[in-house]
């Protein structure tokens, strides 16, 4: 990865310590198989676990001062502000997917397959960025009323861009000013140019991985609709949520240089040493399949990950970091970590 400017990676690791990144799964805080409708429910109660977990304060002063469909008043305390001495803010990144958002455009259109001198991968480039642009929108001001500092960026916007579907360069700086200003960056998925097929889709899990690699967060956690990975799609009856993923767990894996990853230990019958996992047929970012891969690569770089699902006391114990120093029994989730040995 480069940076423009002036910007350098150490520039960037300087910056401030980063506590934490999170990634709010589309399919947590959507109803995925709904279009373009988000799972209010979810939502508010993701936002509201943000803030208690990676906020010191209790008192919530809200930040959205927009008027929101059916609510005619709107919520400006400005009272409530003068009298802080600071806005209290931590140094975390939310990156969100985009769930019943920007997939079915994408897949309609084939704008994950590249192709942007045809007219309709071009429409449906122009259709998935207003999609998921308008997803970021509702999550930023979600987590504006809890109090949360946060500001809406694109990949796209910020100038980022894909070579045949990889991310290979990103500049980093204004992410960087965002959190030294005090601000909550919240990222997404989005479609971007690609200097080998014309367009892509950068996933939400890809970004993740690379914001890991420079800002080095204390952990990561990615909150999902399900309790966390499963040797088989969790629908099934035989399904087991495998809780650790290590060198030193009951279930290790190998992960290769290109993300690529297969089970070393111990070795599940009837699965040909990978798990089995299910990838809708509109989700044109790699689903589940994606997010191991990206979530074992930075497991890599020595940086704890937590998948666990959204909007449980499972995932208020994973954002506030407790699970740093121990791993309760009645937890319910998945811990990737590799030792420092391997991580050398």
């Amino acid at each position: 990865m480069e940076f423009n400017g002036n910007q350098t990676a150490t520039d960037v690791n300087q910056t401030k310590p980063i506590r934490c990144i999170v990634k709010l799964g589309g399919a947590a805080i959507t109803c995925k198989n709904e279009l373009e409708n988000i799972d209010e429910e979810n939502l508010e109660i993701v936002s509201t676990q943000l803030r208690q977990a990676l906020l010191s304060s209790d008192k919530v002063v809200g930040m959205d001062w927009s008027k929101r469909p059916g609510i005619s008043d709107i919520a400006c305390n400005v009272a409530g502000f003068r009298d802080k001495l600071s806005v209290d803010s931590t140094n975390f990144i939310v990156v969100h997917g985009g769930g019943s958002f920007g997939h079915f455009q994408a897949s309609n259109s084939g704008v994950h397959k590249g192709g942007l001198q045809q007219p309709l991968v071009k429409a449906g480039f122009v259709a998935t960025r207003i999609s998921v642009t308008t997803l970021n929108l509702e999550i930023v001001r979600a987590l504006a009323r809890e109090g949360i500092p946060s500001i809406g960026m694109s990949p796209f916007s910020c100038g980022w861009s894909t070579s045949g579907g990889n991310l290979p360069v990103a500049d980093l700086s204004v992410v960087a000013k965002t959190i030294k200003s005090g601000f909550v960056p919240v990222l997404h998925g989005d479609a971007v140019l690609d200097d080998v097929q014309g367009c892509a889709i950068l996933s939400g899990d890809v970004i993740i991985r690379h914001l890991a690699a420079y800002m080095k967060p204390d952990y990561v956690v990615f909150l999902t609709d399900v309790l966390g990975v499963y040797s088989h799609p969790p629908t099934e009856p035989n399904a087991v949520l495998l809780r650790e993923i290590g060198e030193h767990s009951l279930l290790a894996i190998a992960v290769g240089e290109d993300g690529s990853w297969s089970i070393t230990k111990p070795t599940l019958q009837h699965m040909n040493n990978q798990v089995e996992i299910t990838v809708a047929a509109h989700d044109t970012t790699g689903g589940m399949v994606t997010k191991i891969s990206e979530a074992a690569m930075i497991a890599k770089l020595g940086i704890d990950v937590y998948i666990v699902k959204a909007a449980t006391s499972h995932s208020v114990k994973a954002l506030s970091g407790e699970l740093r120093a121990k791993i309760p029994d009645d937890w319910l989730g998945t811990v990737i970590r590799f030792s420092r040995e391997e991580v050398q």
